[in-house]
C-alpha cells in the first residue's frame, strides 16, 4: 500500500510502482514495443538529470510540444524530479498558439516530439531545434534552449506546481493554469477507487496528455494502480477497436466526440471484439443522451460520466460504478470535493436550485500564472473556485450541468441552455453533432441558432428537423435558423468551440 504521507510529488507515484512490479508493463507504445515501469523510471530520471545538464533550475519551465509518447510522459515526471514546471503543449495548436504561450510561459527549455508528429516536427524547424540525446529521451525528440537564461519561480506556490497547462481559450491570452502536485495525486486516489482499477486494467489513452482529461484521469490513475496504457499519438476509431481486441483493453475513456467517432465507424456489433472491456467513461464535455443510449448498446456496459475543468486536478463528479444512471448526469462529489450553487455562503445546494457552480477541494488550482486578475476572479475568498459553468443537483446530491455561463442565451426574457437544445437535435436521424449559439437582434434580444453536422453520408432534411423541434421544444428555445456545416470545429481535445461560429453570424 502506498503511504499517503511519503507522497508529496507526482513522480513518487512512479517511483513506487518501478519498485513494486520493476517488470510490469506500463506502456504499450505505437509500433508495438512496451516499456515497463523499471524501464520508465530509469527514463524519468535520466530526462531530471539531463534537463540538469542544460541548466534546468527548480522552477523553471520546460515546454513540451507534442503529440502523446513516452517522451510526452517523461517530461512530466522528470520535471517533477527536477523540481521544474512541465508546459505541455498539443503540437496541433497553430504556430502562431504556440508562440503566444511560450512567451507566456517562458520556459528555459522547450522539446519537439518529432517522432510521432508531423506537427511537431514542423514547429520544431521553425525553432531551430536540433536532436536531443535519444539514450536520454528515446527516439524521436528535438530539443532548443532560451535564446537568454529565464529566471526560476522561488516564490509563494512555485515549490506546489506539478504542471502548467494552458487554456484552450480561442481569444484572449492564453491563460496558464497552475495545477498542484497535491491535488494529482488526490485525484490519482480517488480516480482509480472510483473504477476499481488493479495491476491488470489496461487503458486507451489517446487523449492529449497535455489536457488535465489525460494527465490526471488516465495517466495519473493507471500509475497510481499499477496498470497499463495503450498509448496512442493520435485518436483513431479502427485503432481503437484493434486494442479493444488486442492486448485487450479494460478501461476505455474519452470526451463524446471520441466514442461519436467510434460509433460512426463501429463494425456489425457481431465483429466486435472487446473481451476485456468492463468500464466506458466520458468527459471533458456535456453528455448527449442518444450517444449514451448508442455507446451502452453497442458495448453493452454502462457508460459512465464526470465533471471536471482545468482549474481542478481531475474530475470533481463521476457516476458511481455501482448505481449506474439513466441519465445524463455527472454523477455525485467525489472525495473532498464540496459544491455551492449560486454563491459560497448559500449552504448546500437544494435540489433543482440553478446557478453557477463553485467548487472548493485538494485539486483547486493555484492561480493562472503571471496573471492575478484571472486569478482574484476565479479563486473567491474561502478557497471556493468559480467554475464559469451553470448547474444543479437533484435530491441524491446528482450534479447535472446546463452549460457554460458564457453561453447561456436570453429570449425573450426566458433562459436558453444551448446542451438542452443541443440534444434534441442530436436525436434526429442523420445527425452527427450539434452546436447551439446566441445571436444579438436589432432590438436588444437574442435569437437560437443551430449548427448541423451531418453524420458521413447522410442527408438532413431540414424541414423536417424544424418540424421535430417543434414538437420537443418550447418556442423560446427554438432556433431561428438551422445552419449545416460539413464539421463543426473542436479543440485538440475534442471540446466544440462555439467561437468560431459566433463569427460567421457576424
Amino acid at each position: 500500500m502506498l503511504q499517503a504521507a511519503s507522497l508529496t510529488r507526482i513522480h513518487h507515484l512512479l517511483a513506487h510502482q518501478a519498485g513494486l512490479r520493476p517488470d510490469a508493463v506500463f506502456l504499450h507504445e505505437e509500433g508495438g514495443g512496451t516499456l515497463s515501469y523499471a524501464q520508465f523510471w530509469q527514463r524519468a530520471q535520466g530526462v531530471a538529470r539531463w534537463l540538469e545538464t542544460q541548466g534546468v533550475q527548480p522552477g523553471h519551465r520546460v515546454m513540451m510540444v507534442g503529440e502523446n509518447c513516452g517522451a510526452m510522459i517523461a517530461a512530466l515526471f522528470g520535471c517533477s524530479l527536477a523540481g521544474a514546471w512541465p508546459v505541455s503543449v498539443n503540437a496541433r495548436l497553430s504556430a502562431r498558439e504556440i508562440e503566444n504561450i511560450r512567451q507566456h510561459a517562458q520556459p528555459e527549455a522547450t522539446l519537439y516530439t518529432t517522432g510521432v508528429s508531423p506537427s511537431a516536427r514542423a514547429h520544431a524547424e521553425t525553432a531551430g531545434a536540433s536532436d536531443a540525446p535519444a539514450a536520454v529521451w528515446g527516439p524521436g525528440v528535438q530539443a532548443v534552449l532560451a535564446d537568454a537564461p529565464t529566471a526560476p519561480e522561488t516564490a509563494g506556490h512555485a515549490s506546489e506546481v506539478a504542471t502548467l497547462i494552458y487554456t484552450s481559450g480561442t481569444t484572449g491570452a492564453p491563460k496558464g493554469v497552475m495545477v498542484p502536485h497535491r491535488g494529482l495525486l488526490h485525484f490519482a486516489r480517488v480516480s482509480a477507487a472510483s473504477r476499481r482499477l488493479t495491476p491488470h486494467d489496461i487503458g486507451y489513452a489517446a487523449l492529449p496528455m497535455s489536457h488535465i482529461f489525460g494527465i490526471a484521469t488516465v495517466l495519473m490513475a493507471t500509475v497510481h494502480a499499477g496498470a497499463s496504457l495503450v498509448l496512442r499519438s493520435r485518436f483513431d476509431p479502427e485503432d481503437a477497436f484493434k486494442a479493444l481486441a488486442c492486448p485487450g483493453v479494460s478501461i476505455l475513456q474519452g470526451v463524446p466526440t471520441m466514442f461519436s467517432r467510434m460509433m460512426a465507424a463501429a463494425p456489425p456489433k457481431t465483429a466486435l471484439r472487446a473481451p476485456a472491456l468492463r468500464y466506458v467513461y466520458t468527459g471533458g464535455a456535456a453528455l448527449d443522451p442518444t450517444l449514451k443510449r448508442d455507446v451502452e448498446r453497442y458495448f453493452g456496459v454502462p457508460m459512465h460520466h464526470g465533471y471536471g475543468i482545468t482549474e481542478y486536478a481531475g474530475s470533481m463528479f463521476i457516476t458511481d460504478m455501482d448505481a449506474p444512471r439513466a441519465d445524463c448526469s455527472a454523477g455525485c462529489a467525489v472525495d473532498g470535493v464540496e459544491l455551492r450553487i449560486g454563491t459560497p455562503d448559500g449552504g448546500a445546494p437544494a435540489p433543482g436550485q440553478r446557478g453557477d457552480i463553485l467548487i472548493r477541494g485538494p485539486g483547486v488550482m493555484l492561480g493562472y500564472y503571471r496573471d492575478p486578475a484571472q486569478t482574484a476572479q476565479a479563486l473567491l475568498p474561502g478557497g471556493w473556485l468559480h467554475t464559469g459553468d451553470i448547474g444543479y443537483v437533484d435530491a441524491s446530491g446528482a450534479l447535472f450541468i446546463s452549460g457554460r455561463s458564457k453561453d447561456l442565451i436570453i429570449r425573450s426574457g426566458f433562459n436558453v441552455y444551448p446542451i438542452e437544445v443541443e440534444s434534441v437535435i442530436n436525436a434526429f436521424p442523420g445527425v452527427r453533432l450539434s452546436a447551439v449559439v446566441g445571436r444579438s437582434t436589432a432590438d436588444q434580444n437574442e435569437e437560437v441558432i443551430a449548427f448541423v453536422e451531418p453524420l458521413p453520408g447522410a442527408s438532413l432534411d431540414l424541414r423536417l428537423l424544424m418540424l421535430h423541434l417543434r414538437a420537443q421544444l418550447a418556442p423560446y428555445k427554438r432556433p431561428a435558423q438551422i445552419i449545416p456545416i460539413d464539421t463543426i470545429p473542436t479543440t485538440v481535445s475534442g471540446k466544440i468551440l462555439k467561437q468560431p461560429l459566433k463569427e460567421r453570424l457576424a
